[in-house]
């Protein structure tokens, strides 16, 4: 874990019991600066956040409070402001949020209210970080585009939080990333993380909840699920949306009980963990279709997050490619220029980030000058729509047949999901198919024997 960081807290109150209160219930790691006229306001001094009272001069017709807010947000554009005040019109309150505030809270104020919003400020500055060093997690959101802050904010915002998390988003947009980033600003506990897709289904019970010496042919010994191995921490379930129909209902139990019974056990356990969900399909849809309980979508989106799809931040592009090249060195060294910035953002992204690591691995590998051109990018991006083998679907040539028009589009499936995954195990889970299968498929149509 790294060191405590410093942060500071502008209190802007002509009240002095208000601003003791305040002073007294920080954590040590905050710094005060307080002004209690307008005049002592140092708008050009960096806060981390600000708490400022809406009535400043007393007797005064009008709140000075939004004036203040946007001032303050004027020269610093991050600066999360928490408006305070005991008159709770809603035109009041509403004229804050418009001026730029995060939140509006009721005087009198409550410790236990500022302290979880202080916690969720520092997450959220924990996640803009760029310093390594300064971060109390290991993992990062790379990314400063307006639909990656949104997201930070969201995750900050989820801190301190134990209800059910559901993550929204295709495949390879960032999913695992984010469970982690929510696991890791919360204090030292577990973290599992679980492919729903590659367990099988007469497997899941034992699997999830555990079992006892005996209690089928192979038990040979007492094993602990993964719910009681999370126990305390975060069980990160990826892929819900491969979970089987028979199989839900269990789950479902679990999530409102949070008791655990082994298979062959009598005796149930209390759990407590907080299940993080991941989908890459609607739920929604699932549910209409009749391929997923619509009580068990209730329990699992308490608190929902929304990832874009890389091709709506395409202005993230050039620090992610950084990112990842930064990642090759010291054995591979090499930057990207500006036109090959350029020919990454034409490209759509279907394998959106996970997509962009693979071609940057591979550019970084095959680039033969110590920057990567526009035309080093295309020798990548193009074959992978042009030269892949895939049949066209405007003109279909139904001479072929059902049978060899199928195979055509299996085996262009299977080329384009290998190029923009890390490896065939990876491949496997995001087709929803065995490894063994895979494998006898790509053999099938000679695949790993076509040139790369």
């Amino acid at each position: 874990m790294a060191t405590t960081r410093v942060f500071s807290l502008l209190i802007v109150d002509d009240d002095p019991l208000v601003q003791q209160s305040l002073k007294m219930c920080l954590p040590n790691h905050w710094k005060v600066f307080s002004a209690v006229k307008l005049e002592a306001i140092q708008y050009e001094r960096f806060y981390h956040a600000a708490f400022v009272d809406m009535h400043l001069e007393p007797g005064a017709t009008k709140a000075a409070g939004p004036q203040i807010i946007e001032k303050l947000i004027k020269h610093n554009n991050q600066l999360e402001v928490v408006a305070m005040s005991g008159d709770l019109s809603r035109a009041l309150m509403e004229s804050c949020l418009k001026a730029g505030a995060q939140r509006f809270l009721a005087k009198p104020l409550m410790p236990e209210e500022i302290l979880l919003i202080l916690e969720k400020i520092e997450a959220l500055w924990d996640l803009r970080s760029l310093d390594p060093s300064a971060l109390r997690h290991t993992t990062r959101w790379v990314g400063s585009s307006s639909a990656s802050a949104k997201v930070k904010k969201r995750i900050a915002e989820l801190r301190g939080e134990t209800s059910t998390v559901l993550i929204e988003g295709e495949t390879g947009c960032g999913k695992e990333v984010v469970a982690r980033l929510l696991h890791e600003q919360e204090a030292e506990r577990p973290f599992i993380a679980v492919n729903l897709a590659s367990i099988p289904e007469n497997l899941f019970e034992s699997e999830m909840f555990g079992h006892v010496k005996g209690a089928f042919t192979g038990a040979e010994q007492n094993k602990v699920g993964l719910t009681e191995a999370a126990h305390g921490g975060d069980l990160f379930l990826d892929e819900i949306e491969a979970l089987p129909l028979s199989q839900q209902a269990k789950l479902l139990r679990f999530l409102e009980t949070g008791e655990v019974r082994r298979v062959g056990a009598k005796e149930s356990t209390t759990v407590k963990t907080r299940v993080i969900a991941a989908t890459n399909r609607s739920l929604e849809k699932m549910v209409a279709a009749g391929e997923f309980r619509e009580d068990l979508l209730y329990r699992l989106s308490s608190q929902r997050i929304e990832l874009p799809a890389l091709r709506e931040r395409l202005e993230d592009i050039d620090e992610l490619a950084r990112h990842f090249l930064e990642a090759e060195r010291p054995r591979r060294n090499k930057t990207i220029a500006e036109d090959g910035l350029a020919a990454l953002k034409k490209y759509n992204w279907p394998g959106n980030v996970r997509e962009l690591k693979r071609v940057c691995e591979q550019l970084s590998l095959t680039s033969p000058l110590p920057f990567i051109r526009d035309e080093d990018v295309a020798a990548w991006l193009k074959p992978a729509a042009t030269a892949l083998g895939a049949p066209s679907y405007t003109t279909i040539d139904f001479n072929k047949g059902l049978n060899t028009l199928v195979e055509e589009f299996e085996a262009h499936a299977i080329r384009t999901c290998l190029k923009q995954t890390r490896d065939v195990e990876e491949a496997a889970k995001v087709l929803q198919v065995s490894r063994s299968n895979l494998y006898k498929k790509i053999k099938d149509y000679k695949i790993d024997e076509e040139p790369s």
